[in-house]
């Protein structure tokens, strides 16, 4: 496995990278004298230690097993040299996804087979997605999110290994679904086209090996993979306050979103602590710029909407074909335009003639999401689908209940709203600003006065 030869390296490296990857070796080998030292199973476990997960560990030394330093034909042998521990680093954090394919495919299954099963790789993407967690932990990279205060990372690790795994196919290219994705065999052009397709996959291998083996940890590359995999998390005061969301599903999602809105997620509205009140949902959500819905319904589905643009109060479409809707659970999965119309977002209250609420995509009345100004109860009618993001019906029912909602600001706060000084009683009263803006009445003391961000 490989394809680089092994002098290659010093061309892909720079001195200190080189020096750096020396010295981290000869911590692995426990000897001033790597050159002539290779490690075994054990010594590796033994010098990661509580780094890694053990099964991702093992996974990790199978893939340098695998390279192969002199481009021959050759059998695995039970330890691992310099060149296979530098070559390895190489190709996972810097290399293509041809170099990659036969590693991974290497650590997904322990045998010398050039094929592996969905099932193996529904395994794998598992535990990475369970070892991207782990090391975050151990690093104290969590960027201000709480375990305890997000719903189960077992649950949401086997969602966004499905999710992951849907998007590769067989050597005929058909799209399959269902037992028929898990039971089918993967060659590895399937792999390396699903690597391709997929970099989600190459950034959680990058963070766990960077973080796991403890190398390269100041490189740009691995602090441009942790700035799109983690937002920080701003709850305000609210700190006891937990999400509905799991960490593997803030990670996919923040992944998906702008590069510019990626480093910050800002807690605007919660049920479970500003109640249920319509004017109350837009009194935090206007002004606010480019933000993040989360809803669970009675049944326990959990779904949303990203608003890429700044709500307004108004009975016309808003947004952007950057808007897309998705679902948590029971499944994890996103729904982008779909080029039929621009009907991205809306917001409108207080109408004789027009829908009052908030949706997004489809059509009045027939919204893929639809939260009704009469707060707690909406719709998500997508027959087959909606017609805005292609999405089908997110919730349990087409007519739901809902159980709670969060709302998450993106980003930095607008430059307008910054640029406010001095608070006035409409920023310390979210649902007098809401009424004030129904009615199509501005504030006076717009652009006087200070506002903080949380």
């Amino acid at each position: 496995m490989g394809n680089t030869e092994s002098g290659d390296y010093q061309k892909r490296l720079s001195p200190a990278e080189q020096t750096e990857v020396g010295r981290r070796f000869e911590d692995l080998c426990q000897t001033k004298d790597a050159s002539k030292k290779t490690v075994v199973l054990a010594a590796f476990q033994d010098a990661i230690g509580n780094a890694l997960p053990a099964a991702m560990c093992q996974r990790i030394f199978r893939g340098m097993q695998s390279v192969n330093v002199t481009g021959k034909t050759s059998v695995s042998c039970p330890e691992i040299s310099k060149e296979q521990f530098t070559l390895f680093l190489i190709d996972i954090l810097r290399g293509t996804a041809e170099e990659k394919s036969g590693i991974i495919i290497r650590m997904v299954c322990a045998d010398n087979s050039e094929q592996v099963t969905g099932s193996q790789a529904q395994q794998f993407l598992e535990d990475l997605v369970l070892a991207v967690v782990y090391v975050l932990r151990h690093q104290n990279a969590l960027s201000g999110w709480s375990l305890e205060n997000t719903r189960d990372c077992g649950s949401g690790a086997r969602a966004l290994a499905l999710q992951l795994l849907s998007q590769i196919k067989p050597p005929g290219g058909q799209t399959l679904e269902g037992p028929e994705l898990i039971t089918s065999s993967y060659t590895r052009v399937s792999v390396e086209d699903w690597l391709y397709k997929v970099p989600m996959i190459s950034m959680f291998l990058r963070v766990v090996v960077t973080l796991g083996v403890s190398v390269m940890k100041k490189n740009p590359e691995h602090h441009k993979d942790m700035s799109s995999l983690i937002p920080m998390c701003r709850r305000g005061k609210h700190t006891s306050f937990a999400s509905l969301l799991d960490f593997p599903s803030i990670m996919f999602l923040n992944t998906l979103l702008p590069s510019e809105m990626q480093h910050k997620w800002r807690l605007l509205f919660s049920t479970s602590i500003h109640g249920e009140s319509f004017s109350q949902l837009c009194g935090h959500l206007v002004d606010q710029g480019p933000s993040l819905l989360v809803l669970r319904d009675r049944d326990g589905f959990i779904f949303g909407g990203f608003a890429s643009q700044n709500w307004e109060v108004k009975p016309q479409y808003q947004g952007d074909s950057r808007c897309f809707l998705f679902t948590v659970s029971p499944q994890l999965d996103v729904y982008t335009y779909s080029g039929y119309n621009d009907h991205y977002m809306y917001l409108n209250h207080g109408q004789q003639t027009m829908p009052n609420g908030l949706g997004m995509g489809g059509q009045h009345d027939y919204f893929g999401l639809w939260i009704d100004s009469n707060f707690g109860k909406g719709h998500s009618k997508a027959k087959p689908r909606c017609t805005t993001y292609n999405s089908p019906q997110l919730s349990a029912k087409e007519e739901f209940q809902i159980d709670g909602m969060e709302l998450w600001a993106l980003g930095d706060l607008p430059e307008h709203v910054l640029a406010k000084t001095k608070k006035s009683i409409l920023d310390v009263d979210p649902e007098a600003r809401a009424l004030l803006e129904m009615t199509g009445r501005t504030r006076q003391s717009d652009g006087l006065r200070e506002k903080d961000e949380d």
